[in-house]
This record gives structure tokens, C-alpha cells and sequence, in this order.
């Protein structure tokens, strides 16, 4: 590389733009990010549309698309001026930063020179400190969108951007927007269903002050009281949505997502498919859709004491394959889906397809970086089909422990403990001199805290595993 180059690179990393922010994207998320993208582009009624031709500039040139990343940043650009704005310039140091990048990758130094020199001006101009490098609200509040935008390993470092715009402007709508969506998809993300809980609801309802019109937060303020059990005060922040044009598409989604867990079933397959049309790529519907067949499958067979014969059964069987077909498509689209896997598994064994049930959890388990819960979900899940279709309860417990070994506390761990308990007992009672078992719940009342019944437990296994005087055992009896 000359010395030209390197000098640009140098200057390169001081810039604030999507190349260097650290947006973590895994190359198999790229195609349903860019879906997302354009989504937003034709569907988001929204002010703030520069940042969003940024990151699909950023995008194209991670999938090898340079020319395309090119025309991205014009559209961006243009945008930007349209605004007229005295802080455009600033909005601009991204777009310009982005220049500078792709330029340099695609080997053309100078180009990429010409447009640091156009940074460089604007932070003097402005008066900052650093000559590539602005300190501002607006550039918190881009790189806030952008993260947001990346999926759930960049949520917490979105919500501080937004925190940090806040602390300078605290009644900027758009500051405030970006922040109320990020605390609502955290809260989805920590399981928030408390109200004490529910860190989002005061950011919504902030957003909503300072954005009239924006039917989208209203859709998102309805499904957080949903969440907290207040479900009459949603519908109606659902039904004024609705009457609204603004980002319909959105709207029909979440609409459809607040109906589906109210039971109206029909109404969320309306919407779901209503929305559908405009964005038939999004891995969001269609497993939003894949949930209400699944509801309806369950509807039936609950109908009909599940033992469904007949009509009955070929209806409920149709709702499964329905199912299916939807929670496949969202796995094409995206296929870090962790959840849908589970709900894809789930439904191949109401289809008793064991087989595609097994291959569709292996795929799960070959997730990279994946979250501790989500870890969790999925080996309590496997657990469930290893002991109640496969009935090899070696697997289940293998599976039990390791999402009870994982520290975090969630459901699924919770849920695991039960099923391990439960598992343990069960053998006990064939067999009082079942020393894994006796093992097993030492553990559990261990990691309940339950230490007598724990040490109760411990030593029972081991003055059994000492009678047998087999090394394996003690040290299984240690080791669990």
C-alpha cells in the first residue's frame, strides 16, 4: 500500500460513520437487513430518512456492491440538502465519512482525500476539536439509528447514543423517538412484563407528545400495555393507529402482533397478510403468521379434547402445514431466527416428523453467538422432544442441565430445573439406588439455594456411589 493510502487510513478511523462505528452484522443477517432497509425506505412515513440510505450504502458494500453503495450515499446526500437545515452540514460529516470509506476500498485515494478534506472544513468550521471528528448530538443520534437498525447485540450501545442527544436537546423529537424504540425493543429483549419493569413506557408516551402523527410509536405503546396487562388501554392506542396513513404497513404489523396475543386470531391473520403485500419478504410476518396457524391448530385440538378425528383433524393438520410453510419462509429470510426454529420444531412434531423436528434443532444449536436465554430456550425445548417423543430421558436430562447450568435467570432455565426435578424423581421412584438422580437433585436444591436439602441429597449419592465402590459414580456424584 503507499504511503498516500496508509495516510488516508490513518485519517479514515477518526471519522464517525457506519465503518467505523462497529456494527456487529453476521454475514447470514446481511439479506434480511437489507430487506429491512428497504422496507423502511418505501413504508416509514418518517423525517429522518438520510440515516437509513447511509446504512444501506454501508450494506451493499459488505455484500461487494460498491457502485450501488455509491448511488446509496447520492440519495442520502440529496436528502440531506433538501432539509436546509443550519445543522446539515453536520448530518452530512456521515454521508461524507461514508465517501471517504468506500472510495479508499475501492482504491481511489484522492476521491476519498477530497471528501476528508470536506470533513475536515465542517469541524473547523464548527469549531471541534478534532479535525476529522465531530462531538455533536446529531452524530450520537445517526449512529443511534444505526445500531438500532443492526439487531439486538447493538441495542444497548443505541440506546446510549440516544441517551447522550437527550442530555444535550432532552425535547428533540427525533432524539426522543430513536430512544423510546430502542427502550421498547430492549424491554421486548429483557422480558419486561412488570410494570415496574416496563422502561419504555414513559419514553413512548414522550415520543408521542413530541411526535403527534407518528402512528408507529402508538402501535408500539400499545403493545407495552398489552405487555403490562393493561389491554383495553392498548386497543385503543391500536384503533387510533389504524386510523392513520402514516407507515400503515408498520402499523398493520403490530396490529396484527396485538391481536394474535389477544386471541382475534382472524383479525391479526387480516392485518398480517393486509401487510404482507407491501413487504412480502419480511421474516417479521411471516412468522407472525406462522404463530396465529399455530394458535389455530391449538384452538382446535383444544376444541376437540385433543384427540381431533376427521374433518376436525385435517382442518387442525392444514393449520400445521400452514404453519410450517410460514416459519420456513422466515428461516429462508433470515436465518439467525433463533425463536423460529423452535416454533418450526414445535409444529414438525405435531406433524410427527421427527426427523426434520431433530434437523431443525441441530440447525439451532450451529447459531453462532447466541445470546445465553436463547441458548437456554433451545436446549429446554430439544430437552422436552428428547423425553416426550424421542423418550430418551439419558437426552433430556443432558439437555435440562445444560440450560440450568447457563447462570442466567430466565424461564427456560426455571423451566428446565422442573422438568430436571421432575425426571429425577421419577427415576428415583424406580429405582431408590439411582445415584444420577440422587446427584441431580443435590444440584437443583444447590442452585436453588437449598443447601441442607442439597448436602441431603449429595451424600445419599455418595455413600451409595462408595457401597458400589465405583470411582465413575462418586465423581458423577461430585461433579453434578
Amino acid at each position: 500500500m503507499s504511503k498516500n493510502a496508509d495516510e488516508v487510513k490513518a485519517k479514515l478511523d477518526q471519522l464517525r460513520c457506519h465503518f467505523t462505528w462497529e456494527l456487529l452484522v453476521e454475514d447470514t443477517e446481511l439479506p434480511d437487513l437489507e430487506t429491512r432497509i428497504l422496507d423502511q425506505i418505501d413504508f416509514l412515513d418518517t423525517k429522518y430518512n438520510a440515516g437509513i440510505h447511509n446504512l444501506l450504502a454501508y450494506v451493499k458494500h459488505l455484500v461487494g456492491q460498491n457502485q450501488e453503495a455509491l448511488g446509496s450515499l447520492q440519495e442520502a446526500e440529496g436528502l440531506i440538502q433538501q432539509e436546509r437545515a443550519a445543522q446539515s452540514d453536520v448530518r452530512l460529516l456521515v454521508t461524507w465519512g461514508n465517501y471517504a470509506w468506500l472510495y479508499y476500498h475501492m482504491g481511489r485515494p484522492e476521491e476519498a482525500q477530497a471528501y476528508l478534506d470536506k470533513v475536515e472544513n465542517t469541524c473547523k468550521e464548527f469549531g471541534a476539536p478534532s479535525r476529522y471528528r465531530m462531538e455533536c448530538p446529531q452524530m450520537d443520534c445517526e449512529e443511534g439509528w444505526a445500531l438500532l437498525k443492526c439487531g439486538e447485540k447493538n441495542y444497548e450501545r443505541a440506546k446510549a447514543c440516544f441517551e447522550k442527544a437527550l442530555a444535550v436537546d432532552p425535547e428533540n423529537p427525533e432524539f426522543s423517538t430513536g430512544y423510546a424504540i430502542t427502550t421498547y425493543r430492549l424491554d421486548v429483549f429483557n422480558k419486561a412484563t412488570q410494570v415496574s419493569e416496563a422502561f419504555c413506557l414513559q419514553p413512548l408516551k414522550k415520543a408521542i407528545r413530541l411526535n403527534p402523527e407518528d402512528a408507529y410509536i402508538k402501535a408500539l405503546l400499545a403493545l407495552k400495555l398489552q405487555d403490562i396487562g393493561q389491554e383495553a388501554e392498548g386497543e385503543k392506542h391500536i384503533e387510533e393507529a389504524l386510523t392513520n396513513t402514516s407507515s400503515q404497513t408498520y402499523v398493520f404489523r403490530y396490529a396484527a402482533k396485538f391481536y394474535r396475543r389477544k386471541g382475534s386470531l382472524d383479525k391479526a391473520l387480516q392485518l398480517s397478510k393486509m401487510a404482507l403485500r407491501a413487504t412480502p419478504s419480511s421474516a417479521f410476518l411471516h412468522h407472525q403468521i406462522g404463530l396465529c396457524y399455530r394458535a389455530k391448530m391449538i384452538e382446535i385440538k383444544r376444541a376437540a379434547n385433543w384427540q381431533p378425528r376427521g374433518p376436525i383433524k385435517e382442518h387442525s393438520d392444514k393449520m400445521v402445514r400452514m404453519a410450517i410453510s410460514h416459519f420456513q419462509f422466515a428461516l429462508e429470510q433470515k436465518p439467525t431466527f433463533e425463536v423460529a426454529y423452535i416454533h418450526l420444531a414445535s409444529m414438525y412434531i405435531e406433524a410427527d416428523d421427527y426427523g426434520r423436528a431433530e434437523d431443525t434443532y441441530q440447525r439451532a444449536f450451529c447459531l453462532k453467538s447466541l445470546e445465553e436465554e436463547k441458548l437456554q430456550k433451545i436446549h429446554f425445548h430439544y430437552g422436552q422432544f428428547q423425553e416426550f417423543q424421542k423418550k430418551s430421558e439419558v437426552n433430556a436430562i443432558i439437555h435440562y442441565l445444560k440450560a440450568v447450568k447457563i447462570e442466567k435467570a430466565s424461564l427456560s432455565r426455571d423451566k428446565s430445573m422442573n422438568s430436571l426435578e421432575k425426571l429425577a424423581l421419577r427415576k428415583l421412584h424406580r429405582n431408590a439406588s439411582d445415584v444420577e438422580s440422587l446427584s441431580i437433585l443435590g444440584f437443583i436444591y444447590k442452585v436453588k439455594g437449598e443447601m441442607n436439602k442439597a448436602l441431603e441429597y449429595y451424600e445419599r449419592a455418595l455413600r451409595l456411589a462408595a457401597d458400589f465402590g465405583n470411582s465413575e459414580t462418586q465423581s458423577l456424584a461430585v461433579e453434578i
